[in-house]
């Protein structure tokens, strides 16, 4: 089976591209073998940066909806995934740093929230859209970039935010043009990759370990909502519906 992204080395800056057309929505399997990359580029010791940026129309548009359609009970698996991905990129000892377009959504969220730094494109659209795909998560890795009342509003509604309002916010170093995306995501690994390693490393270590609480153990968490979700019958509606392309229909609802 063909690994979806491809990676390279070069002057201790480790690239790797996901490519997963159309959308970079990524199976059980996918995620997993991307949480082993990164994991592998972070004990590799000719890295000393890590960029991760897309192919296609957008970054990560998240897990496989259809996959999971077609047998639920595969949502523990992707959670699995899901979970490593986000933690190799967190607790890696090198920065890592996501260049962005299009759209940033579900997993890609995680991804994002977990990360060092934030390249965006003029394109780019962030978004947990899981309230309407029956599903939870994502939210303690979208607090790491927005407020706790911004986070409310696009988690109960869905709806996305661009990213000049995510550049106002905080939570992105850069918008720019999407041919200039990738050498500017380079001009700052390079940056970083001047300095020493073990002071780098170090200094991650100490940053993860003064934020608030656990990124992990908060995710966790609310996978555990994930897993609730998928035995309620709306979970199902809102999967099906995403699936048929048609509006989902909820009891109660006129």
């Amino acid at each position: 089976m063909a690994k979806p992204f491809k990676t390279t080395i070069s002057d201790g800056i480790a690239e790797m591209i996901l490519e997963q057309p159309p959308v970079n929505a990524f199976n059980c399997q996918g995620w997993l073998s991307i949480a082993n990359e990164i994991s592998d580029l972070g004990n590799n010791q000719e890295v000393r940066v890590i960029v991760i940026g897309a192919s296609g129309k957008g970054f990560c548009a998240g897990v496989d909806i259809k996959e999971l359609a077609e047998d639920p009970s595969l949502i523990v698996e992707v959670n699995r995934g899901n979970y490593e991905t986000f933690e190799a990129i967190h607790r890696n000892s090198k920065p890592v740093i996501l260049a962005l377009h299009g759209y940033v959504l579900g997993g890609g969220i995680g991804m994002a929230g977990a990360s060092d730094i934030l390249v965006a494109s003029e394109c780019t659209r962030f978004g947990l859209p899981e309230i309407d795909r029956g599903a939870m998560g994502g939210g303690a890795h979208l607090q790491r970039m927005f407020s706790v009342q911004k986070v409310r509003y696009m988690y109960f509604t869905g709806e996305f935010i661009d990213a000049h309002e995510a550049y106002r916010l905080g939570a992105v170093e850069r918008v720019v043009a999407r041919d200039k995306l990738m050498s500017t995501a380079r001009d700052i690994a390079t940056k970083i990759a001047a300095k020493s390693p073990q002071m780098v490393s170090l200094a991650k270590e100490s940053l993860n370990g003064i934020e608030d609480g656990c990124l992990e153990d908060k995710y966790r968490w609310e996978q555990g909502f994930t897993l609730q979700a998928y035995t309620t019958n709306d979970s199902a509606e809102s999967r099906e519906a995403f699936v048929d392309k048609r509006d989902a229909k909820f009891p109660g609802q006129s």
